[in-house]
């Protein structure tokens, strides 16, 4: 399938109201979707299912899925797209904005100095005017941030979010699973080398111990890797590699996302009651923001070699289920003559109300330059 046949499409089925997912892993040549052939809302039950899901922040709520068997899957090769025209966003947040954010900061550190909480993620959401079309504000995603996982979703009885995410949930290939603990963020200005405050080091290291100690309970080795800094756009984080080797007689996907998500990396600790402390004072619903997404048991063939294609290779390939779930972050939903976009960042005993709102306009600007 060429790309332009690709984004006909998706363009179609958009047209046609009907759900699809298009998506491009990290650092990947390949563009895939999968468009439904009906309009019908698709919930998970036990995470056996297969194709691709979407899951808000609170997992009480209901996960979408958008089934493989009822979906048209098809990928191209990705290529270089046109520019197209966008006007310049100059809007900056408001007063009350910031007032707000910095409120609802200072009470997420007196609730940690009251010993109520030892991290909690505190977010908002900032309205920009959009009137661009959907696909090509993900084309434009494409090609900004090469080393994310950039989607576009749509359903028509939920709506309409694109993102470009630098974070994984899990990878699951076979047995092995390989995680992430994602947290720290520095404005990127040209080195990934920079001066890490004991906030952010702490605040990455909590999200690590949080993730070992979840698989460890679970009795699974776990190896992880030297804390280690990341670029993701404009912004640096602190990165730890986690991996283990599932035990086939008592994987159980839905009890590991639920021990897993919501991470302290996008919530806090306690895990409930930093996820309590979030639904009853940030003064919007988060939606699908912080949740996950990605592929769900979707077989593939696994060659030796992913650079050969011969006969020689195929006669070793393997089936193997595959599961890559991404944490919904820099996302925004589309709304008729708007977009909203959602930032937020990890609170701890050590933070300071306007270095955070300093930090969440740092990540505001990943979306925002979508429409420069």
């Amino acid at each position: 399938m060429t790309s332009e046949q690709f984004f006909e499409s998706i363009l179609e089925h958009f047209n046609n109201k009907l759900p699809f997912a298009v998506y491009r892993k990290p650092n990947a040549y390949e563009i895939k979707s999968f468009c439904q052939t009906e309009d019908v809302l698709y919930v998970i039950s036990d995470y056996t299912e297969s194709g691709f899901v979407f899951s808000p922040f609170d997992d009480k709520q209901d996960s979408v899925l958008i089934p493989f068997e009822k979906s048209i899957y098809s990928k191209c090769e990705l290529q270089e797209f046109a520019n197209h025209e966008t006007s310049q966003i100059t809007q900056t947040p408001s007063r009350s904005q910031k007032t707000q954010h910095i409120d609802l900061v200072t009470k997420g550190i007196d609730a940690i100095n009251a010993q109520k909480l030892q991290k909690v993620v505190l977010s908002r959401c900032e309205s920009v005017p959009c009137e661009h079309h959907p696909i090509d504000i993900f084309k434009r995603l494409l090609q900004m941030y090469p080393m994310a996982f950039v989607y576009c979703w749509y359903h028509p009885k939920v709506g309409l979010w694109l993102g470009a995410t630098p974070e994984t949930l899990l990878t699951i290939e076979g047995n092995r699973l390989t995680t992430m603990a994602l947290a720290g963020t520095k404005p990127y200005q040209g080195t990934i080398y920079v001066d890490w405050t004991k906030k952010e080091k702490d605040e990455q290291q909590l999200v690590t111990y949080y993730i070992i100690k979840v698989l460890s309970d679970m009795k699974l080795e776990v190896a992880s890797s030297e804390a280690r800094p990341i670029q993701a756009g404009n912004l640096v984080h602190i990165q730890t590699i986690i991996k283990t080797n599932l035990k086939p007689e008592t994987y159980d996907l839905k009890q590991l996302l639920g021990n897993l998500h919501p991470t302290p990396a996008v919530c806090g600790l306690p895990k409930e009651d930093a996820k309590q402390f979030i639904l009853n004072n940030e003064a919007y619903n988060r939606e699908f923001y912080t949740g996950f997404l990605g592929e769900l048991n979707i077989k593939e063939k696994k060659t030796r070699n992913s650079n050969r294609h011969n006969v020689e290779n195929d006669a070793y390939a393997t089936i193997k289920t595959i599961s890559n779930l991404y944490v919904n972050l820099r996302c925004m939903q589309i709304k008729p003559k708007n977009a909203l976009i959602y930032v937020g960042g990890g609170i701890t005993i050590d933070s300071s109300p306007e270095a955070e709102w300093e930090e969440t306009v740092h990540k505001s600007l990943v979306m925002k330059k979508v429409f420069q």
